[in-house]
C-alpha cells in the first residue's frame, strides 16, 4: 500500500514539476511551440514510454489533477459573475454565436475528413473537437468513436487555438474583448480559455461562457445531427 501511494505521489509531483518547468521556459522564451501544456504533454508521454508505465496507471495516479481541473472550471463562474451585465446586454449575439460556432466546428471537420475518405468511427471521434475533453469523450464514445483519438484531437485543437488564436484574431481585425474571448473559448475550449484569462478579465469571462455553451450545444446537436452528418 505504501509503495502504491508513493508511486502515485511521484507521478503526480512529476506532472506538476514538468508543467512548472514548461511554464518557466515559455515565460522566458515566449515561443509558441514551447507552450507549457504542449511541453508537459510530450514530456509525460516520453517518460511513460521509457518507464513502461501504462496510461491507465498514470490516469489513476493523477485523478487529483482531474478533480482540480473540474474545480478550476467551476471557478470561472466568478469571472462570469463579474461580467454579468455585459452578458445580459449581449444575450442574443452570444446565443447566435454559440449556434454558429457549434455548427461550423462540427460540420467543417466532418465534411473535410469525409473528402479524404475517413472512416465513420474516426468521424465520430473528431466531430466534437471544439469542446473540452470530458464532454467530447461523452459525445463520441456512445456513437462508436475512439476515445483516444477524441482526446488527442481535442488537445491539439486547444493547443493550436491557444498558440495562434490571438494572432489570427488580430490579423482578422477583431479587437473587441468580448468577441476575442468568446472566439477563443468557442474554438479552443479550456486551453483557449486559459489563454483568454491571460489576455484580460473580459476575455476570460466570455471565453469561459463560450466553453460552457459550446459544450452544451455540441452535446445536444451531434447526436441529433448524426444521421445527417455521415
Amino acid at each position: 500500500m505504501n509503495g502504491f501511494l508513493a508511486s502515485d505521489l511521484f507521478l503526480l509531483t512529476l506532472t506538476l514539476a514538468l508543467f512548472c518547468l514548461g511554464g518557466a521556459i515559455y515565460r522566458r522564451t515566449r515561443l509558441a511551440l514551447l507552450h507549457p501544456v504542449l511541453l508537459t504533454f510530450v514530456a509525460v508521454i516520453v517518460f511513460l514510454k521509457a518507464a513502461g508505465i501504462p496510461y491507465v496507471r498514470y490516469r489513476e495516479a493523477t485523478q487529483l489533477l482531474d478533480f482540480a481541473l473540474g474545480m478550476s472550471v467551476v471557478a470561472l463562474g466568478y469571472l462570469l459573475y463579474e461580467q454579468v451585465e455585459r452578458l445580459r446586454r449581449n444575450l442574443w449575439p452570444v446565443t447566435l454565436a454559440t449556434l454558429a460556432g457549434c455548427a461550423t466546428g462540427v460540420l467543417s471537420v466532418v465534411h473535410i475528413a469525409k473528402l479524404f475518405g475517413t472512416e465513420r468511427a474516426i468521424l465520430h471521434s473528431i466531430a466534437p473537437k471544439s469542446v473540452t475533453v470530458p464532454i467530447a469523450v461523452s459525445i463520441s464514445e456512445p456513437l462508436g468513436g475512439n476515445v483516444a483519438v477524441t482526446s488527442v484531437v481535442v488537445f491539439c485543437v486547444g493547443i493550436f487555438g491557444s498558440i495562434f488564436g490571438e494572432w489570427i484574431l488580430r490579423r482578422g481585425g477583431v479587437t473587441d474583448p468580448e468577441a476575442r474571448g468568446f472566439a477563443l473559448g468557442a474554438a479552443a475550449h479550456g486551453i483557449g480559455t486559459a489563454r483568454a484569462i491571460e489576455i484580460g478579465v473580459v476575455e476570460g469571462a466570455f471565453s469561459g461562457l463560450a466553453m460552457a455553451l459550446m459544450g452544451l450545444a455540441t452535446a445536444l446537436a451531434v447526436p441529433l445531427m448524426e444521421k445527417y452528418l455521415y
